[in-house]
């Protein structure tokens, strides 16, 4: 882009910054993940560029739309949106790797001095960014959407939010803010930080918590998809709560610790008991194998569900000493 009688520096950071008559060009990326939004992909770059025409005097855009494997016209979408907009970049994986890995890519290939993620299905709304980006002139590192009101969703998703969230926060050591997802803007710094982090399954919210910095929340009303089925099905909401909760917290196993504990207390009592029911012939209670059966039942259970947690650790260990690339990308456009 050029801008006639302005001066052209270069940061820190290796981004231009234009200056002319005393005003400062900052250079916004928007990160959009993709996962089968060839439906809402036309509308969503149309409303993103109103936002971004009224702004052009005092900001310069880049688009980097990350393709997670979709199934659908999606990269074929991308293509037509890159042809007519040179500020439309996009990086295409092999397969599907996932929402936070689609947005991890994403922050790895931008050069904005602010990093807007939002998603395409138009349930975060772009006209939001303007405010967005005038917390951030005001000192504001990291500015992330609070959900007051969902629209859209189910009573279960809703309720299985909440307690995902109260239950994270109570076995983690850092305050992640409840009705959050990944729709956010992000100072440049925070997102070298981020990207500097080497682990592999990451839990990005709960990673924008954790390094710290000056956070706003900034509460808006949530729509309804425009297209389309929820890129979240219970499945993977589940996988998302495990990273969450193991990629935050070691009280997990402490917890189970605190069961065998119990458990060897338990087993004293009744040994106890057990030894005096003897001595003093005591006899009225009957043994009969259902007692037994609960109690070796119960045990068992608690042994199970203590390997279960335990190997969820372990398989972490394991993934990150494979050292294997959080995805691969197939095709690229603009992207240096």
């Amino acid at each position: 882009m050029y801008f006639p009688n302005c001066l052209c520096l270069k940061n820190k950071n290796n981004m231009l910054n234009y200056h002319q008559e005393g005003v400062i060009m900052k250079k916004i990326s928007i990160v959009v993940p993709c996962y089968n939004e060839e439906e809402s992909l036309p509308l969503f770059y149309k409303e993103v560029n109103k936002v971004t025409e009224k702004m052009k005097a005092k900001a310069e855009f880049e688009f980097v739309f990350v393709n997670d494997g979709s199934k659908d016209n999606t990269l074929e979408e991308l293509r037509n949106l890159a042809k007519k907009d040179k500020r439309v970049r996009y990086i295409s994986f092999s397969r599907n790797f996932g929402h936070q890995c689609a947005v991890t890519a994403g922050l790895k290939y931008v050069t904005g001095d602010a990093i807007v993620i939002i998603d395409a299905d138009l349930q975060d709304p772009p006209e939001l960014i303007p405010e967005m980006l005038k917390l951030w002139e005001q000192g504001n590192e990291v500015i992330y959407g609070k959900r007051k009101k969902r629209d859209g969703e189910s009573k279960f998703k809703l309720l299985t939010a909440s307690m995902f969230y109260k239950t994270l926060n109570a076995l983690s050591d850092v305050d992640i803010p409840k009705d959050t997802g990944d729709f956010r803007l992000v100072d440049r710094k925070v997102v070298d930080v981020i990207n500097s982090l080497p682990e592999h399954n990451k839990f990005l919210r709960g990673l924008f918590s954790w390094v710290g910095y000056k956070q706003y929340a900034y509460e808006y009303e949530r729509k309804e998809r425009f297209a389309g089925k929820t890129k979240y099905p219970l499945k993977k909401m589940l996988k998302l709560a495990a990273d969450g909760i193991i990629g935050f917290s070691t009280k997990p196993l402490k917890i189970l610790g605190g069961f065998g504990i119990l458990s060897i207390f338990i087993s004293f009592i009744i040994l106890i008991y057990a030894l005096l029911s003897f001595i003093f012939d005591w006899n009225n209670i009957t043994p009969g194998w259902t007692s037994i059966m609960v109690a070796i039942t119960f045990f068992a259970g608690v042994q199970l569900l203590s390997l279960w947690m335990m190997s969820e650790y372990i398989g972490r260990i394991y993934d990150e000493s494979k050292e294997r690339p959080q995805y691969i990308i197939d095709k690229t456009i603009n992207i240096e």
